[in-house]
């Protein structure tokens, strides 16, 4: 079979780069509005009174329009987001990008025909959770960036949802939709926009409880750049639709270098001839451009060696060599080979690492072609801390080539040259050639000739000529004012009808074919009418191709109607006369302490499985009932995490992720089913997608972290308190990551086969800069969760919750001793029971209070500047 051509989705966060990525041949741009809900609340956006006009711009370029709202919605804001949809709708983009359930509930009863992309937040990583997504309409799947194309390969062979992958740009440390770090420690939500970017922060590692010293390894948790292009070849061959181009926070000249990159290198693999110096060439551009050092990230498998660099957090560019000397305005510089072998890996300097880069399943690495270095590009050096945001550095005035290397000359002010040493790291990081280049796209105006068009061709003698034109599903028709007539010559043949009929220059359209079979032949009409008819076509096609699709959009509002439909599926349970405390374990000597607590039901999250059975046993010889907790993140191939909890035959499960829930509430007829609760990690955050999950078979579902007290408050107003469990007492799981911290620091494995479970003997934490260790534990999967060093207490809301019909309470515990469970459980027994007031509870528990996002648990210092994506 011929190679799919894939797609080439481009990232467009204002005006200017949206302009470069149309004029750079981008087959499809996503952005956001500047109303809200979109994963980068910070890019400057689109406003939806505007909207149209963007739309009929990017229509044509021949480019379909990707608008993302793609974040959690508050149940006040749901009125606001249906009138957004309908806008969005009556604008005409293309398709949609969601991450909330409630957002696809309400564009589907807005407008049934408006395509929806489920987005990478979804956390859709297997085909069960996959077929979660088709129930609620979704037509895509974005996969999550922690598929391997072996992976993705198998999921393609599992659904017939199509597929979007990214291929380049900036990587989440966490799981995407994931990530609770911005919450906990920056009072507000990477779910919402808002990322605070805490894996850019530097961390320092303690082993087993003592510091370990890494030298200039800071950034533990920051990933270097995703370059896919070895894994696009493989991509085609498995169907992808689209690949994607991270980037919203980026300018012009980043976008335009990757989607022309990208472009180029997928129509010679199409062509059969793969063009490697075309693209090294593309790669120096797209590093120049922006670039932290390029990675396969996860598309070739887990590499915890590779992936994090370890040594700064931002751009840096394409490596030159060291300096050799310093002498005035004039550094002298030699070529090095990479500064750090084994993809600039942290393994590479310890003693015993392996020398070189590590295998790959992909062929070759990602690597630029360095250019020769030019007067005006610009160059910054490792100097000092690299936090430092005024870190030497500037454009190169002069360059003489000296032997293998170069002596680059600085003007006035130029960089602080006292800073910069002997043996210190040289950067090309900046190109003013390719912003001139950009500069001289946009000014060129409006691509022409993109979208494809078809003719048709009709009429005998006497009567008009026929055309009937069409393009991206419109249809135009016009008749000649003047019949045919015998020609004298050759007539109406092919040659002339292409030349006068399909000539589109300056349009936006390209003849794509040309069928005259109904056209009698040896008649003719004057070249004037043919023009004629060109000019009446194009204007009507314009029109209709620049409105986008044809859908129907309802006038109406559908929020109540919908809220009351959903609301109607959901079985009617009789809700717990007392409160209950639920605390969930993770270890045997905390299960001990809940058994001595006298409490009746206990939830195991028993991360790597290993004992896990035994702990069932040991909990029901104690009379309790036991709910198992899935994994948080399931791959294509790991079906078997849940089959093994199903063969325990728990009272109740604790589904983490759709898949779970999925293969749960699909059990075959006769197969009992446990009851099912839903965990923070499904993102529950207003009445429409409790209502609609609850509808579908589970039994509880627990509130997301993202949401603070008022914001809990207004989703109870229009949900059953009853049905809903609340993190009473937990240390958040901030990072969720597929990263090992254990395998990148304390062994010199790429992955679980090499490692040497480290994980086995050691105890891991990270400390931030304000000396808190955050806890890190391994799961079955190997994937690492990072939980917050300090337990949050939500104490304070439980007389309102009370009264409000809440009667599930959940308390977590990670690493605390059965002495450390017991004083935690009592304080809490005590709360629920009305013996102990709010704030003595918290006293006794010595824990720090905190729901949701109201108060952080570590302050982000003045204001966020985070590092850009």
């Amino acid at each position: 079979m011929p190679l799919r051509r894939p797609e080439i989705l481009a990232p467009a966060g204002d005006l200017e780069s949206l302009r470069a990525a149309l004029a750079s041949g981008a087959d499809a741009v996503y952005f956001g509005l500047d109303d809200g809900f979109n994963a980068r609340a910070r890019a400057d956006n689109f406003s939806l009174a505007r909207l149209p006009e963007t739309l009929c711009l990017i229509h044509r370029a021949g480019a379909r329009a990707y608008l993302t709202l793609n974040t959690l919605v508050f149940e006040p804001e749901l009125p606001l987001v249906e009138q957004l949809l309908r806008g969005a709708a009556q604008a005409g983009v293309d398709a949609l990008i969601v991450q909330d359930p409630a957002v696809a509930l309400l564009a589907r009863a807005v407008c049934p025909q408006l395509e929806l992309h489920a987005s990478t937040q979804m956390t859709l990583s297997s085909a069960e959770g996959v077929r979660f997504a088709q129930r609620l309409g979704f037509t895509r799947a974005v996969v999550p960036r922690e598929l391997s194309t072996a992976e993705i390969r198998r999921l393609a062979g599992q659904t017939q949802i199509e597929l979007e992958v990214f291929i380049h740009g900036a990587l989440c440390m966490s799981w995407s939709g994931q990530c609770l770090t911005s919450e906990a420690w920056g009072g507000r939500s990477a779910n919402r926009g808002q990322c605070a970017q805490s894996c850019r922060l530097p961390y320092d590692l303690v082993v087993d409880g003592q510091p370990r010293d890494l030298g200039e390894v800071k950034y533990l948790l920051s990933p270097k750049d995703l370059a896919g292009v070895r894994a696009v070849p493989e991509l085609m061959d498995i169907g992808v639709h689209s690949l994607k181009i991270e980037g919203r926070l980026k300018g012009p000249a980043y976008v335009t270098s990757t989607v022309e990159g990208y472009r180029r290198w997928v129509e010679s693999i199409l062509a059969g001839a793969p063009d490697e110096a075309q693209l090294a060439k593309d790669l120096a551009g797209m590093s120049l451009a922006y670039s932290r050092g390029f990675s396969h990230g996860f598309l070739a498998g887990s590499d915890h060696q590779t992936l994090v660099e370890g040594r700064f957090p931002k751009h840096r560019g394409l490596y030159l060599g060291r300096v050799q000397s310093v002498s005035g305005k004039e550094v002298r510089v030699s070529p090095d080979v990479r500064p750090w072998t084994g993809g600039l890996g942290l393994e590479a300097d310890r003693p015993g690492a392996p020398v070189g880069p590590v295998s790959s399943p992909l062929k070759g690495e990602p690597t630029p072609e360095v250019p020769e270095p030019r007067p005006g590009m610009g160059v910054v050096f490792d100097a000092g801390a690299p936090e430092d945001k005024h870190e030497p550095g500037g454009p190169i005035f002069r360059v003489e080539r000296q032997g293998q290397g170069w002596v680059l000359g600085f003007g006035h002010p130029g960089p602080d040259l006292g800073r910069v040493a002997p043996g210190q790291h040289v950067w090309l990081n900046s190109d003013p050639a390719l912003t001139r280049r950009v500069e001289g796209m946009l000014a060129a105006g409006e691509p022409e000739g993109r979208i494809p068009l078809e003719l048709t061709v009709s009429g005998g003698e006497g009567a008009p000529l026929q055309v009937r034109a069409r393009a991206w599903g419109h249809e135009a028709s016009a008749s000649s004012q003047m019949a045919l007539a015998p020609a004298r010559g050759a007539g109406l043949d092919e040659a002339l009808l292409r030349d006068k009929l399909g000539s589109f220059g300056g349009t936006p359209f390209r003849l794509a074919t040309l069928d005259r079979a109904g056209l009698v032949s040896g008649l003719h009409v004057p070249v004037s009418e043919l023009k004629a008819l060109r000019r009446q076509l194009v204007t009507e096609l314009a029109g209709a191709v620049e409105k986008g699709p044809l859908r129907t959009v309802v006038e109406t509002p559908v929020l109540e109607p919908l809220r009351a439909s959903l609301a109607g599926a959901v079985k009617e349970g009789a809700p717990e006369a007392a409160a209950q405390l639920v605390p969930m374990c993770r270890e045997d000597a905390q299960l001990e302490a809940v058994i001595a607590a006298g409490l009746p039901e206990v939830e195991l999250d028993w991360m790597e499985m290993v004992g896990l059975q035994r702990a069932v046993e040991r909990a029901r010889a104690a009379g309790l009932r036991v709910t198992i907790a899935t994994v948080r993140v399931q791959k294509p191939g790991e079906e078997g995490y849940d089959q093994r909890i199903g063969r325990l035959r728990p009272d109740a499960v604790l589904v983490r992720h759709w898949g779970a829930m999925m293969h749960f509430l699909e059990r075959p007829e006769g197969q009992p089913r446990p009851v099912l609760h839903g965990d923070f990690s499904l993102n529950v955050t207003n009445s429409l997608t409790a209502a609609y999950l609850l509808g579908l078979g589970l039994d509880t579902l627990t509130f997301s972290h993202d949401l603070d007290s008022a914001q809990l408050d207004a989703l109870l107003s229009h949900a059953p308190a009853h049905r809903f469990t609340v993190a009473l007492h937990h240390h958040i799981a901030t990072f969720h990551t597929e990263h090992c911290v254990y395998s990148h620091t304390l062994s010199h494995g790429r992955d679980f086969r090499t490692c040497g479970r480290p994980c086995e003997k050691h105890q891991l934490s990270l400390r931030d800069r304000l000396g808190l260790d955050h806890p890190v534990i391994v799961d079955v999967g190997c994937r690492n969760t990072v939980f917050n060093a300090q337990a949050q207490s939500a104490a304070s809301l439980v007389p309102r919750l009370l009264e409000r019909g809440v009667r599930r309470f959940r308390v977590e515990f990670v690493r605390e001793s059965r002495e450390e469970a017991t004083r935690v459980l009592g304080a809490y027994q005590e709360l629920l029971a009305g013996r102990l007031s709010p704030a003595e509870a918290v006293r006794r528990a010595a824990v720090h209070e905190q729901f949701g996002v109201t108060r952080g648990t570590m302050k982000v210092l003045s204001p966020p500047a985070p590092a850009p994506r």
